[in-house]
């Protein structure tokens, strides 16, 4: 009997774990058929989506950068097909002696090397690494030809920036180069391998506009991130082509007249602002920066004295010497310190402070023979009763001491000083010496090429605030037309008799009588029109000191000229506009550091001269502009020409070529 009830109880007791135990399982069973309902229906889609993401890739595709082009549709910088070879590591069989064959048909230097082995040491087996990029068309042959003998060795086909002229218009071109870490925006582009962004000049000021949008390819892959295919590309936008103002037949030849001076050219529109030409010299090819430099040539570069890395049109400030006195002539009209006519004697040393000389003795000068024989004693004088402040106004409403608003990296303001700013830069009070300094363009006076170029073009316009213009177009809509530009000029408020004074005096600095300052033997036009008229330049010759020399250096240096170390030397100017009788086209030129003895009228004039002959035989402005009442009034100065602009229709048209 007891046997029996315990066999019912053990029974019992499995029967009720059996339960529980099956129960567990049809929980368990219950919760798996959910989950794999819940993936496989509910979540069906985005699974999909996941899987599908593993097996197809997307690239990003760079776009062709966009062109830079002068106002004639010439190519300042495009894209040029270019190759490289590369290596896919798991096919090459041996890295060192693929390397060591391949060496015997590009050059290839052991930092390439040290390169190439570190990148395959963290890539992987399938991904090519590059050994060389810009092959010429025979080192891309002669790898063809061997490529048999080079297991894992590739040539791929791409672009590169070039620039046609080379080392003509680098500085306002600039260049593109590899992506710093700090460049870095978020912009999915700039992480492309081997993408460039423009670093300096028009490449980095419209780089977004230059860069264009990236397109799209899917690629299958495997497991391993291998690429099987190509499913889809979608190619990308290029990017928006940019018109400048420059005219490259200009840009070219200014260049070239300048030669081997150190120095720069500026040509401008006087009625526009297009900036025709800004030659910068010594300069650097910009396909250098776009390769990528070798380390002489950065040597080679960054310790040249004569500073050809640097755009001395917009970063080369200068004491502007006596074009200075085109502001200074007009200060002294503006506030009535002295008649046009009144005249003071020059005696070669100012009267009340012997120190201050002149470079010669002219006797009897009024305003107009002062400004074509420069005498320094009349504008010492000049400057003198007006104080720096006076002539601190007017320079700044002519362009000077400010920047151009470009946009071109490194631009200067220069300095045009004033009494507050030395007491507020030094803590000292000023002194007539420094008075007498800046009436003359020296101290503390200190301008770029690019605003003397503004100075004489609003000089020459007839005292309209024209404004540098380097773009026409983008993506070839241009801005507003020229005339609408024009008719938005405010004016700078100087009365027509007072521009026909100056203008008088810059005529007789080249065509005047003798005793002119020596540009009348350098700076003469030899251009004559369609009715074989000559036409006549006006302009103003200057030379600055860069440091005080003693009575027995110069004495050394007449006699040497070669002795007087190149930094040392004066500085030579020369600002300009043509045709005088109608203004059209002005023209500043700095020469750095000429040798003793030398000045404006013997080193600038004859470039400004050269540069002018050339930009009337070409005019880019297809049409002088003769619609701008310039000067109305005849000079009060007896025997001088009025500078007074002729009715539309008077000068007939430049032809081309």
């Amino acid at each position: 009997m007891t046997m029996i009830t315990r066999d019912s109880d053990w029974t019992k007791m499995f029967n009720r774990r059996a339960m529980i135990l099956g129960g567990v399982q049809g929980v368990l069973v219950s919760a798996l058929v959910g989950r794999m309902y819940y993936l496989q229906v509910i979540e069906a889609d985005r699974y999909r989506t996941l899987a599908e993401d593993n097996r197809i890739n997307i690239q990003l595709l760079p776009p062709p950068r966009g062109r830079i082009l002068d106002r004639f549709g010439q190519a300042l910088a495009i894209n040029k097909q270019q190759f490289r070879v590369l290596i896919v590591p798991e096919q090459a069989t041996k890295l060192s002696a693929t390397l060591d064959y391949l060496a015997q048909m590009v050059e290839l230097s052991e930092h390439d090397r040290e390169r190439i082995k570190k990148e395959v040491g963290r890539k992987r087996g399938f991904v090519p690494v590059t050994i060389r990029e810009n092959l010429t068309w025979d080192e891309m042959a002669r790898i063809q030809v061997n490529a048999p003998d080079l297991p894992g060795v590739i040539i791929d086909e791409g672009l590169t920036r070039y620039y046609p002229q080379h080392e003509n218009a680098a500085h306002l071109l600039g260049y593109v180069a590899a992506v710093d870490e700090d460049e870095l925006t978020g912009d999915p582009l700039l992480q492309v391998p081997g993408f460039r962004i423009g670093k300096d000049g028009v490449e980095r000021i419209y780089d977004l506009k230059l860069r264009g949008k990236g397109g799209v390819s899917q690629v299958e892959v495997n497991a391993y991130g291998r690429t099987i295919r190509e499913l889809k590309r979608e190619e990308g936008q290029p990017g928006s082509d940019i018109v400048l103002t420059i005219d490259e037949r200009i840009q070219r030849f200014a260049g070239e007249r300048l030669g081997e001076e150190s120095g720069s050219v500026v040509v401008m529109d006087v009625h526009t602002g297009d900036l025709i030409a800004m030659v910068s010299n010594p300069s650097f090819d910009a396909n250098a920066f776009s390769r990528g430099l070798t380390q002489a040539e950065w040597k080679d570069l960054s310790t040249n004295d004569h500073t050809p890395l640097i755009n001395k049109v917009i970063s080369g400030t200068y004491s502007p010497g006596s074009t200075f006195k085109l502001v200074v002539t007009l200060a002294a009209l503006e506030h009535n310190v002295i008649s046009p006519e009144q005249t003071l004697h020059c005696s070669g040393r100012d009267p009340k402070i012997p120190q201050f000389q002149c470079h010669k003795v002219h006797g009897s000068v009024n305003m107009q023979r002062a400004i074509s024989t420069s005498c320094d004693i009349y504008f010492y004088e000049m400057a003198r009763r007006l104080g720096p402040d006076k002539i601190a106004d007017m320079a700044k409403r002519l362009g000077l001491g400010q920047t151009s608003g470009l946009g071109l990296s490194g631009e200067k303001a220069g300095l045009i000083p004033t009494e507050g700013w030395k007491k507020a830069a030094r803590g000292q009070r000023w002194t007539t010496g420094e008075t007498m300094n800046t009436g003359i363009g020296q101290g503390y006076v200190s301008v770029t090429p690019l605003q003397l170029a503004t100075m004489v073009s609003r000089v020459a316009n007839g005292g309209l605030a024209v404004k540098p213009r380097l773009v026409r177009a983008v993506d070839a809509k241009a801005p507003a037309t020229d005339e609408a530009q024009d008719a938005q000029l405010e004016s700078l408020g100087i009365p027509p008799q007072n521009m026909a004074i100056l203008h008088a005096g810059m005529y007789d600095v080249i065509n005047g009588p003798p005793g002119a300052t020596t540009a009348m033997a350098f700076g003469k036009l030899r251009f004559k029109d369609a009715e074989k008229k000559d036409w006549k330049m006006a302009g103003k010759t200057g030379t600055a000191q860069v440091r005080s020399l003693s009575d027995a250096e110069r004495e050394t240096y007449k006699r040497n000229p070669d002795a007087q170390p190149w930094k040392y030397r004066d500085n030579a100017f020369f600002v300009c506009f043509a045709p005088a009788h109608a203004p059209r086209y002005a023209i500043a030129v700095a020469v750095e550091h000429v040798p003793f003895g030398g000045g404006g009228g013997t080193f600038a004039a004859p470039i400004a001269r050269d540069v002018m002959e050339e930009v009337l035989r070409l005019d880019p402005s297809r049409k002088p502009r003769v619609d701008e009442q310039v000067v109305a009034e005849a000079s009060p100065l007896p025997g001088v020409t009025p500078a007074v602009v002729p009715a539309p229709g008077d000068v007939p048209e430049t032809r081309h070529e």
